[in-house]
């Protein structure tokens, strides 16, 4: 009896993983549907963008230091963070308000599992990783047409970094999240999620060269690192340098901070916490 209450208190938490995992793939065979139309305008999404820049090019031989299969490359690196961003976390921390204000939060609070644990991996999305395989098609593509020299050293480093890019960005979705605490419905911070990670979406040298973008650079680089976050996987995986070469470093203190201060964030946020039968 003592043994299992043991195993109660003390969760296997790859077990409890994959039951989450187990739980929302049945949900999305049960909503085929929703799944297909999700695979559908997310493919549409990536048909979007990639043509654009496909028109962009057709201009312009590169963007700042970027050519086309390079900066293909980059597209592919920031849809691979996105889908895993959006796959395992971004629908557990767009519904924390909806635990708190329907007083469901309790529920998370009393079971004997880390609570933020539960409130980060409970549901998924996984019909985005749909985007993983349009990401690796585009990345494979891009590495074929350059003739990019893979080691399996690069291969390491390019993984560990985009570990580290999602990381970072859980970190911030986490931090902004706690807030509903406070706030109730955080669509505005959830928002600002949004706002700020666009800047993302682009190589860290095209923002040189003007005093505004030298700001930005600047804020994104060293004070909020969102610039980091794709940039360095990819010059890694391709071989571009980094200027400067420590930035690599940086973006992974950044991420182990942001990791450590969201779970400060968060606890300290449910101090605040009054529950529903309070």
């Amino acid at each position: 009896m003592a043994e299992t209450t043991g195993e109660a208190l003390h969760p296997h938490y790859g077990r409890v993983w994959l039951t989450f995992f187990r739980n929302a793939l049945i949900r999305e065979t049960t909503f085929r549907s929703n799944f297909i139309i999700t695979i559908v305008t997310r493919t549409f999404w990536f048909a979007a963008q990639l043509t654009l820049f496909v028109i962009i090019y057709g201009q312009v031989r590169t963007i700042s230091d970027w050519t086309r299969e390079e900066y293909f490359a980059f597209m592919a690196t920031a849809m691979l963070i996105n889908a895993l961003v959006e796959t395992f976390f971004m629908p557990n921390c767009a519904n924390f308000s909806e635990l708190i204000r329907t007083g469901n939060l309790d529920f998370a609070l009393l079971k004997p599992i880390d609570t933020q644990f539960l409130i980060s991996f409970e549901k998924m999305d996984l019909a985005m990783l749909n985007q993983v395989l349009l990401a690796g098609s585009l990345l494979g593509y891009s590495l074929l047409s350059l003739g990019t020299q893979i080691t399996l050293l690069s291969v390491v480093m390019y993984l560990f970094c985009i570990l580290v890019g999602v990381a970072f960005l859980y970190s911030l979705m986490l931090s902004l999240a706690s807030t509903s605490i406070w706030f109730g419905r955080h669509q505005g911070l959830y928002d600002f999620w949004f706002y700020i990670t666009v800047f993302a979406r682009y190589p860290r040298s095209i923002y040189s060269g003007s005093p505004t973008g030298e700001a930005l650079r600047f804020a994104f680089t060293y004070i909020l690192p969102i610039l980091l976050v794709v940039t360095v996987p990819a010059r890694v995986l391709l071989n571009k340098a980094l200027e400067p070469s420590w930035l690599t470093v940086l973006a992974a203190v950044a991420a182990a901070g942001g990791l450590v201060g969201s779970r400060w964030i968060f606890n300290w946020s449910l101090k605040s916490y009054r529950s529903a039968s309070s």
